[in-house]
């Protein structure tokens, strides 16, 4: 009897644990924790202690999920008007506001203290910065005044790799945020191309993303000139000796094919080039990370 017990209530058990996972929207997470875990390498010529980066990942991952949590609360009600966002859990009851801060505020907690007493006090000061400048400053006041969010609020999104230095050496300096100015670039073509698709779900938010305040030609030719700024940013690595002739070439490659898309989108414009457009902005931050990591180790 006990056995069939178990087994009755274990697909239950799953789907709320599901809920709680998803609460803090792990597809994102997992591209903010890799550019963490790059900053980490790149941060020494020598390989980090494998202890070291496992920890560090955990506590900044803690409280990342804590921030996206914080995000779907208060966001629960134009999530639910939206057909990108309406199946997350808050914004379907699946969990209530309460649960999801309590939530959020336990596994904060624990990324903080993880941090705090495992790594350094800067790590865990910057990445706490990060969830106030994401959870509060982004969501609660740039989100819905500012077609320009997603630009200043990409500061918090830029962050990762300066905090994946600093748990590993405990300062955070020029290179790092050489890195975080890569992704803060980056983030407005990579966003506005999600924007572009996704407009009506926007204009039924009441959300003011530049496409709705200044029309779809207006942002295509951000796009291609935040593009074209990107692709000049990148070459800086090199420029300041940080990385050599094989990730420069592998920048410019990938640079030329997201210019390429950028150009598309701005002279002929389709919903499907547009996907593909953010699809593939999120393959070209990884691999413009990952080739600055293997030349860090071979050039």
């Amino acid at each position: 009897m006990q056995i069939q017990a178990d087994t009755a209530l274990r697909p239950a058990w799953q789907h709320l644990a599901r809920q709680y996972w998803l609460l803090t929207k792990p597809r994102v997470t997992q591209l903010a924790i890799f550019c963490a875990v790059i900053g980490m390498f790149l941060s020494s010529r020598e390989l980090p202690s494998p202890a070291s980066v496992a920890v560090a990942t955990i506590g900044i991952w803690l409280l990342a999920g804590a921030a996206f949590a914080v995000n779907s609360i208060i966001e629960r009600q134009i999530d639910a008007k939206m057909a990108r966002t309406r199946m997350r859990p808050v914004a379907r009851g699946e969990i209530t506001p309460l649960q999801a801060i309590v939530f959020s505020g336990l596994i904060g907690g624990a990324g903080m203290w993880v941090l705090y007493t495992q790594i350094n006090a800067l790590t865990m000061w910057l990445t706490f910065a990060t969830f106030v400048g994401y959870a509060v400053i982004y969501t609660v006041l740039l989100k819905p005044n500012t077609p320009q969010n997603i630009v200043i609020g990409g500061i918090s999104g830029a962050m990762p790799p300066v905090l994946g230095w600093a748990a590993m050496t405990g300062e955070a300096p020029a290179q790092a945020w050489l890195l975080a100015l890569i992704i803060f670039v980056w983030t407005p073509p990579h966003f506005w191309s999600l924007a572009l698709y996704r407009l009506d779900d926007y204009r039924k938010a009441g959300l003011p993303m530049l496409p709705v305040t200044h029309g779809e030609q207006f942002t295509r030719l951000h796009i291609l000139l935040y593009t074209i700024v990107l692709v000049a940013t990148t070459t800086l690595p090199y420029a300041i000796q940080m990385a050599g002739l094989p990730y420069l070439a592998c920048a410019l490659g990938l640079g030329a094919v997201f210019l390429a898309y950028a150009w598309r989108l701005y002279r002929c414009y389709s919903d499907r080039l547009a996907r593909a457009t953010f699809n593939y902005s999120i393959v070209y931050l990884a691999a413009l990370f990952a080739a600055l990591l293997v030349d860090h180790y071979i050039a």
